[in-house]
């Protein structure tokens, strides 16, 4: 054999995506930038993306191209017999110039187009339009034609911004991230609001949140733990602000130095603010798209106890129209603290200071709840007899009890409902907006 190898090796293998397709992609956003001051030859470039929209004037066609990251406009000179349909992904060769009435001020001449894919069929909706004047119900019908257009899709820039700024907050923190079981053998909060699962013959559940695992994590060791999972709630409601698989973002910590839901509070208000730092700073051109002027300020939220707040709205109870009236009457974010046990799960840690009351809130963000969260129960007898008052068998939360008798600190945390917040944020009128492939009592598909 030849020391210097075998002649029959295959071809090397690429060592990265870019070498792989052995191009180098312009992004809508970036044409500009490639614009070099003269007397400097502009660079040949390729796009690529869907075509909006096109229009001819003389012997030139002007090509609306869409990609992940905006818009730009191409105009091919002396070819206008030959375009791309609408909605056609093409990629385009040309060079960058500058043009007042171009997205960006700048346009790219093309030299060449390639069609990638050709559709079957016209859209269902006008996607070069800045809105889409449909129904809801029309857009969830044509969910992935719909997250072509602009708007639709810079709700998830958003929503993506606050979940990358919610997993870096707290990676800094220390938090480790976790991910719990989404099947279960026993209701959470202990109610019926649960989607029963046949498991090999055996009823179980869909999880309707991570909270007794999110506490046994605690109590295991890891001592502060997060989320972002999907969780179910089988709640038969057909409104604006409910969804029957939704995204929850969790938070739980231990609690030193007599620590109470209002330790929780402020760690919500730095997250939060970290949060729609994130945003500001990753999604701006997706506010401007969304027509979002300015993102509330956590630093300044009020904190009411349960009855203060309902005496500012003047209802009975804290319901839909009350948190409406919240944000009206005191601002955009409300704390909402000292809520009474029967409102609240067995493992809510009791307030000694007002009895029949817990150490728990509610934050309600522009006159909807966002977050439910606040101190945990960390006694085992107390959590037993928790149980026994609500009738509850605690036979099925044997593992979760088991935990608590090697010795459980103090602790609590907040779930914070991704699709919620960024319904709040994009100043959407309804939660089926802020996600993707939304479920509710009538819709599992598309």
């Amino acid at each position: 054999m030849d020391a210097g190898g075998d002649d029959r090796a295959g071809p090397r293998v690429p060592t990265s995506f870019r070498e792989a397709i052995a191009v180098e992609r312009t992004l809508c956003a970036d044409l500009a930038a490639t614009l070099p001051p003269p007397p400097a030859a502009p660079p040949r470039l390729l796009v690529a993306g869907w075509v909006a929209h096109i229009r001819r004037l003389g012997g030139l066609a002007f090509l609306l191209l869409r990609d992940r990251t905006g818009t730009l406009q191409a105009v091919w000179e002396g070819a206008a017999g030959h375009l791309p349909a609408r909605e056609a992904f093409v990629e385009v060769r040309g060079v960058p110039r500058a043009e007042a009435r171009a997205p960006g001020g700048v346009e790219l001449v093309a030299e060449q187009i390639e069609v990638l894919a050709v559709p079957s069929c016209p859209p269902p909706f006008p996607l070069h339009r800045a809105d889409l004047p449909v129904a809801l119900e029309t857009l969830l019908e044509h969910r992935a034609a719909a997250l072509r257009h602009p708007r639709e899709r810079a709700v998830f820039a958003v929503q993506a911004a606050l979940t990358r700024g919610f997993r870096t907050h707290l990676d800094r923190l220390g938090y480790s991230e976790t991910h719990t079981p989404k099947i279960v053998g026993t209701a959470t909060e202990g109610g019926a609001d649960v989607f029963a699962v046949d498991w090999f013959g055996r009823r179980v559940h869909l999880a309707q949140s991570p909270q007794l695992y999110k506490q046994m994590l605690v109590l295991a060791g890891f001592e502060q733990v997060y989320e972002v999972a999907a969780v179910y709630r089988a709640e038969p409601h057909d409104t604006a602000r409910h969804l029957n698989e939704y995204v929850s973002m969790d938070v739980e910590t231990v609690l030193l130095a007599g620590g109470t839901e209002e330790a929780l509070i402020a760690l919500e208000r730095e997250l939060l603010g970290a949060m729609f730092g994130q945003v500001e700073s990753d999604a701006a051109p997706a506010l401007d798209l969304l027509g979002v002027r300015a993102l509330p300020d956590p630093a300044r939220a009020q904190v009411l106890p349960l009855q203060e707040a309902l005496r500012v709205v003047g209802r009975p109870d804290l319901d839909p129209e009350g948190e409406r009236r919240l944000a009206e009457r005191v601002g955009d974010m409300v704390f909402v603290n000292e809520w009474p046990a029967a409102a609240r799960p067995f493992y809510a840690m009791p307030d000694p200071r007002r009895p029949g009351s817990t150490r728990s809130f509610d934050l309600i963000l522009r006159g909807l709840e966002v977050t439910t969260g606040g101190q945990r129960e960390h006694r085992p007898a107390m959590l037993r007899r928790a149980l026994a008052a609500r009738g509850m068998d605690p036979g099925p939360f044997g593992a979760y009890l088991a935990a608590f008798e090697l010795g459980a600190p103090p602790h609590g945390g907040f779930a914070i409902g991704l699709e919620r917040l960024t319904a709040r944020i994009a100043g959407l009128d309804n939660v089926r907006r802020a996600s993707l492939f939304p479920r509710d009592r009538t819709r599992v598909t598309p």
